[in-house]
């Protein structure tokens, strides 16, 4: 596909970067010459010094030419802007980033009258993430598919855990088997599991299970649960105002510090239920007055990631919360992972995965959709949930019949309301929800788990 990108900050470079990868063909457009010069020069694409809401100037990026256009500098009405004018000029497909929360409930609206393919408020889907690993405090990673009604989670096997030593196809036998384990991470090494495959303390997994299954789940295998009443946020960008929008409906306790004292009253405003504390979250004796020691949860979501690093750190050192740090540049993965600085929430990645997603489902030509991509493991592990619109290869023949890809495994399939953890006998009809985990990269159909 041909696709412009209207900004070159850290989410329009992250964008790039990963479309780029898919082999699309890619033009940036921004009016800052510096940054365009080094987004090319890095990237190997095409650049425009220039206004993005200016004809003009879209028409020197190709616009004429163009599949799809996102939108993602700094300012929402820009990126709207943007958008409408591509649609007359060019009548392509638009993407919009949102943040505003004055614009969070008019997002389908704007979508409908604007003709927008896609609104994308990356704070907004970041905090829903945060929320859902407070409310699951032992997941290091959490995400749904088939609307909810699987769950997909991170977690690490706890030492002396009875599952230590254990055999995957033990495990779905011993001690649930409406649970799959589908990936697992073992000294930095990915493993798509088979029934084989034999379990360690110490491992990373991710798996598959119905929510109503997962506190007896986590229960089996070793692992406490506690139940989050209270957090406290450094930070009071978007992100931690959306997350205690979150947290409030969840009766959570929410203390927030923030250091600019407009924000701080915008705050309280917004958040009359929230204690908003005007201060500096890097002033180590104003975290301890504030009982960061005795908190169930640290969030550190202010606009710098070494300053949350720092804090992340000093959370682990003095309390046993469970701790999350927003990271916008994550550049030194293999250091940052060794941190004790808890699970790490990116909003840009949030917004480059969402595009991606997207842009896989306008290309598939055999008759599924992609409702969910998500990237796990670093990036080196794919899930895709595919809805099934017609018969094809794969439809109608027992899984143990096909001739699927290595390294991928068909997860689970969601049919007529109920998840089913497919064996080799069990075939894909039309009308399914299919999820798929793999290491192969760039999987827009489900006819592409074929070999």
């Amino acid at each position: 596909m041909q696709i412009i990108i209207v900004g070159c900050g850290k989410v329009g470079y992250a964008i790039a970067q990963q479309l780029n990868e898919e082999g699309h063909d890619i033009t940036i457009i921004d009016t800052n010459r510096e940054k365009v010069e080094q987004t090319i020069s890095t990237l190997d694409i095409q650049g425009v010094e220039g206004n993005g809401t200016t004809f003009n100037t879209l028409l020197e990026a190709g616009i004429k030419a163009s599949d799809l256009l996102i939108a993602v500098t700094g300012k929402d009405e820009v990126n709207l802007l943007c958008c409408l004018i591509a649609k007359k000029a060019g009548n392509c497909n638009t993407i919009a980033r949102v943040r505003n929360p004055e614009y969070v409930n008019e997002t389908n609206y704007l979508r409908e009258e604007l003709g927008l393919s896609m609104v994308i408020n990356p704070e907004l889907t970041c905090a829903r993430g945060i929320s859902h690993l407070i409310e699951i405090p032992s997941a290091l990673d959490f995400t749904t598919f088939a609307k909810g009604r699987a769950n997909m989670i991170e977690i690490s096997i706890p030492e002396k855990s009875v599952i230590d030593g254990m055999t995957v196809i033990d495990f779905s036998k011993k001690i649930n088997n409406k649970t799959l384990i589908c990936s697992i991470e073992r000294g930095g090494e990915v493993i798509i599991p088979d029934g084989n495959t034999i379990l360690y303390e110490k491992d990373k997994m991710y798996v598959i299970i119905p929510p109503s299954e997962l506190h007896s789940f986590l229960h089996k295998i070793g692992i406490k649960t506690k139940p989050i009443k209270n957090v406290l946020i450094a930070g009071g960008s978007k992100v931690a105002y959306y997350l205690t929008k979150c947290l409030e409906e969840a009766h959570i306790q929410v203390k927030i510090i923030e250091k600019d004292f407009k924000n701080c009253e915008q705050l309280s405003e917004r958040l009359p239920h929230t204690l908003v504390i005007h201060g500096d979250a890097s002033n180590r004796q104003l975290l301890l007055e504030e009982g960061i020691d005795n908190m169930d949860a640290f969030v550190s979501l202010t606009n710098m990631d070494e300053e949350n690093m720092l804090l992340s750190l000093f959370a682990n050192k003095v309390s046993q919360a469970k701790i999350i740090t927003k990271i916008d540049k994550i550049s030194f993965e293999e250091v940052i992972n060794e941190l004790p600085i808890g699970t790490i929430a990116c909003p840009k990645n949030i917004t480059a995965k969402s595009i991606i997603q997207y842009v896989r489902g306008v290309q598939n030509s055999f008759g599924s959709n992609i409702e969910t991509l998500y990237r796990i493991l670093d990036d080196k592990v794919e899930a895709i949930e595919f809805k099934v619109k017609q018969s094809s290869k794969v439809t109608g023949k027992p899984l143990m019949d096909l001739n699927i890809k290595k390294n991928l495994l068909v997860c689970a399939i969601f049919r007529n309301g109920k998840i089913i953890t497919p064996t080799g006998k069990d075939t894909i009809e039309t009308g399914d929800h299919v999820l798929i985990i793999t290491t192969n990269k760039g999987l827009a159909d489900i006819t592409d788990i074929l070999s």
